[in-house]
């Protein structure tokens, strides 16, 4: 049997596809959490709202809002009052926590809150 080296190539290619994730990474000694993928279907008020966790020593170090399309002002608001609210919470804990959205942000806030759950559960399972 001949293998030929298109076929090769298609092989390489899949394996590489399936093992390049960059939903969980390593930084600075921390396991980062991208919610990029995770929460592609999730939606603030005019798009997906991803973020990053930060964790190390299983508790929530920072939540760092990524680039999106809400409108800045009212985004704003979001990061000032929301992002911090699992800072140095165990990840068990944080899981649980019942976070209420920010007025004038709800829609983006829900979903904010939405990618950090999407990306603890990720975290706790792998």
């Amino acid at each position: 049997m001949t293998v030929s080296c298109c076929s090769l190539m298609v092989v390489a290619l899949t394996l590489m596809s399936w093992t390049a994730d960059d939903t969980m990474t390593k930084e600075n000694g921390m396991t980062v959490i991208n919610t990029t993928t995770l929460g592609k279907d999730v939606q603030g008020f005019l798009g997906t709202t991803p973020v990053k966790i930060y964790i190390q020593k299983n508790k929530v170090v920072k939540i760092e809002a990524l680039k999106n399309q809400e409108t800045p002002k009212y985004f704003l608001k979001v990061k000032k009052n929301l992002l911090d609210k699992w800072n140095g919470v165990k990840v068990k804990d944080a899981k649980k926590m019942k976070v209420d959205a920010v007025t004038g942000a709800t829609y983006s806030s829900k979903a904010v809150i939405e990618n950090v759950q999407l990306g603890l559960d990720y975290y706790s399972k792998h």
